[in-house]
């Protein structure tokens, strides 16, 4: 579904930007609450579809509020409308709340030693992309807001979602599932806005894409087959280890050969190969899994129908079968150009002009996506990488990190979006 959102009215109401604010001193009182909240859900993570803790901890503050709140949405996630003091339009804030299978690796007093089974394999469970502290950054601005009411000229709709990272095989989750149980209607959401963490942006630093900002996401899964044999006879067999390995090459050669990389980025990952029981056995199948990230969607036609063709093409020619299926996980993460352009004097004005910076597109890839489909959405990060630190390690590896000292920003950030927009009416 796609909508017009008006350049008269952004031109408009971007002239008079709205003085509504909130005291410095609310904002104080509320940042160490927020890094204790991170504290503990980082400490305390839940893979997808399985936030219960977190859901629970999120419901009882924002109950704790005098805020409407419904549990149980999309399995785990939790909804709260605050309703202002005045009427007006509906806007939505959204923090996603899951963990990551992955190990934690530091020496944070409130680091994660949570496990967990993971398709089958025991993992350790880690904020290891710092929902976290999008979780502890919307908990902190609903404080706020509930304690700013009558500044309220309508209505927000804070949205604790699940399962980001993508719901367990076989179930439904994220938001998807959110948007199919109804979260942005009853009231009807107007614009949604959102967050995500960075490491390798300094803190105190916000930055912004307008348009496609983030890629699309696609899983996909292939299927080997050959014929097993023993080790010490490669002839007697087809090896399905080794035509994985030449699917991998030939895939590269559609992202390095084929894409239009000067037009848009495009990747294709494999990050899981599983085959075989035993050293001296080539064993007769091998399954592939891995993602595909496009900023265009005509490259990703083009790339998919070239691994539909290549893969079942190459197992061929070392004399073996292969299929695959590919599933998007996201759209391109796009913001609303009129919405970003509204609403980035609120972002100056709790940030600085000199810290909010235009940002070429990301790979990464975010079902936030998906609410952007119904309503107008502006999408940004926030910087969580110590000013002047020369090593920050990347989201999703053991050694991910988060300076607290930004968090705040994001309270700020969330809070004076809020109020403006619902000023502007």
């Amino acid at each position: 579904m796609k909508y017009i959102f008006s350049t008269y009215l952004s031109l408009v109401t971007l002239a008079a930007l709205s003085q509504t604010s909130v005291a410095e001193e609310d904002y104080s009182k509320v940042e160490g609450k927020v890094i204790e909240w991170r504290r503990d859900i980082h400490q305390n993570p839940e893979l997808s579809n399985k936030e219960y803790k977190t859901a629970e901890k999120v419901a009882k503050h924002l109950r704790s509020l005098g805020i409407e709140v419904t549990t149980g949405v999309a399995h785990t996630g939790v909804v709260g409308i605050l309703r202002g003091d005045q009427p007006g339009k509906v806007v939505a804030l959204r923090a996603d709340m899951d963990a990551l299978p992955v190990t934690e690796r530091n020496d944070l007093p409130f680091k994660s030693t949570v496990t967990a089974e993971f398709l089958g394999r025991q993992s350790g469970v880690m904020h290891a992309c710092g929902h976290d502290t999008h979780t502890a950054i919307l908990m902190g601005v609903a404080e706020i807001l509930a304690n700013n009411k009558d500044k309220l000229k309508g209505t927000v709709k804070f949205i604790f979602q699940p399962a980001e990272e993508g719901p367990p095989p076989g179930e439904e989750g994220g938001a998807l599932l959110m948007i199919k149980e109804g979260v942005l209607k009853n009231p009807d959401v107007d614009a949604i806005f959102g967050l995500h963490i960075n490491s390798q942006t300094p803190a105190g630093v916000i930055a912004y894409k307008s348009g496609g900002a983030m890629a699309a996401a696609q899983r996909f899964v292939i299927q080997v087959k050959g014929k097993q044999t023993h080790g010490s006879q490669p002839w007697g067999g087809v090896d399905p280890i080794l035509i994985s390995a030449k699917i991998v090459d030939g895939l590269q050669s559609i992202i390095s050969r084929e894409a239009e990389l000067t037009k848009e980025a495009a990747v294709i990952s494999v990050g899981k190969i599983t085959a075989g029981v035993r050293f001296n056995i080539i064993p007769e199948s091998a399954e592939m899994i891995g993602t595909i990230r496009t900023l265009d969607y005509d490259m990703q036609k083009h790339i998919n129908k070239r691994m539909e063709e290549m893969v079942p093409a190459i197992a061929k020619a070392y004399g073996g079968d292969a299929t695959i299926d590919i599933k998007s996980s996201t759209d391109i993460t796009f913001n609303e150009p009129s919405l970003v352009e509204m609403m980035l004097p609120s972002l100056t004005k709790v940030a600085g002009a000199q810290n909010v910076k235009a940002q070429k597109a990301k790979t990464g890839a975010e079902d936030f996506s998906y609410f952007q489909r119904d309503v107008p959405g502006f999408y940004f990060f926030l910087g969580g990488m110590t000013p002047g630190n020369r090593e920050s390690f990347p989201h999703h590896t053991p050694d991910f990190m988060i300076d607290e000292s930004g968090l705040l920003l994001g309270v700020k950030a969330l809070t004076q979006m809020s109020l403006d927009y619902l000023d502007k009416g």
